[in-house]
């Protein structure tokens, strides 16, 4: 644990990378909940606890995930507090009033700190970085699994066979969609998804450039398909993985990729009618994905944990509000439409 005191876990760009390109780690811990017989992380109800953070994108995945298949009294969670500094994610402190369901200390876990705790729990030489959502087997005391896009698919089946009908049937990975869904992650990941911190935590002219460029070029595509879709979701009249993928980058495009990544080339409410139109609608229509959406959260830890990019840890008051109400445009979109 003392190599880890000494490592700035904060520096998102190496260094000695003259490039100045942000280059983001893998996952570490890749095991799987299955149904199958003899797992060793079988699919039981209470078994599993998913350490998220209502800020982080990638774990906010799973939270909409969890919702969707109706997991909530199978798979219990605890967010951390939105700020993250040198020993990583901090949970809530005791008496702390942090708004957000579950925004408490670790309830697995007395006099734990960090989620670095949780991980050196499983490894006392781990030196990778403390990540979020992080999957944790309550009986095994293991971490289970750490990368967002496998967690969301083994949440997906896993519990099938406990699940009601109704929760049973949501397929968000269906067979006739999977190859385009595929085809769609690898752009929308790579450009949009991870775009806005290649972006965001360049220390280059070049490599911003290089990648804001991409990053729009991608949102013009996005754009261009949702214009063109039947739906009201990415592939129809069905929320898919598409949707849960794409949304956790939308909805925190304006109110912090916009000024605080630099992202500023155009915004959704105002630049990009379709995808506006679409985030709203699982926004205030789909509580899997509105009621796991706290900006209080999303504000605080991008402009109080990133001080190599706002030192002074001010956090802008606007947008106001956040996101539109469907029936609402900008007044500029407003009088264009007239």
């Amino acid at each position: 644990m003392a190599t880890e005191d000494k490592k700035d876990i904060l520096n998102w760009v190496d260094p000695n990378d003259k490039s100045g390109e942000f280059k983001r780690q893998q996952s570490t811990f890749r095991d799987w909940i299955s149904k199958d017989p003899g797992a060793e992380f079988p699919a039981e109800k209470g078994r599993y606890h998913l350490y998220v953070s209502y800020a982080c994108p990638w774990a906010h995945r799973t939270l909409i995930v969890r919702r969707l298949k109706g997991l909530e009294d199978f798979i219990s969670f605890t967010s951390v507090h939105w700020v993250m500094l040198e020993k990583g994610w901090r949970f809530a402190e005791k008496g702390e009033k942090v708004p957000g369901e579950n925004t408490v200390p670790d309830p697995l876990h007395e006099g734990y700190t960090h989620i670095r705790d949780v991980y050196y729990e499983n490894n006392e030489d781990y030196d990778g970085r403390f990540t979020v959502p992080t999957l944790y087997d309550k009986k095994a005391k293991k971490i289970v699994n750490n990368e967002s896009s496998e967690i969301i698919r083994m949440l997906y089946y896993a519990f099938d066979d406990l699940l009601p009908e109704k929760f049973k049937k949501v397929d968000l990975l269906p067979d006739n969609l999977k190859k385009d869904i595929e085809e769609t992650n690898e752009w929308t990941y790579n450009d949009i998804n991870n775009g806005v911190y290649k972006s965001g935590f360049a220390t280059t002219q070049e490599a911003y450039e290089k990648n804001v460029k991409a990053l729009f070029t991608s949102l013009d595509r996005a754009e261009k398909h949702l214009a063109n879709s039947p739906g009201p979701y990415y592939y129809g009249e069905n929320i898919t993985e598409a949707d849960v993928r794409l949304y956790t980058t939308i909805i925190r495009f304006d109110a912090v990729y916009v000024q605080h990544f630099k992202c500023n080339l155009r915004d959704i409410r105002s630049g990009y009618p379709a995808l506006h139109k679409w985030v709203r609608k699982l926004y205030w229509d789909v509580l899997a994905f509105g009621e796991t959406t706290d900006f209080t959260h999303i504000k605080g830890h991008y402009t109080k944990s990133h001080k190599q990019i706002n030192p002074f840890s001010i956090t802008p008051l606007g947008p106001e509000p956040p996101i539109l109400p469907k029936d609402q445009e900008v007044p500029a979109v407003m009088a264009a439409s007239k």
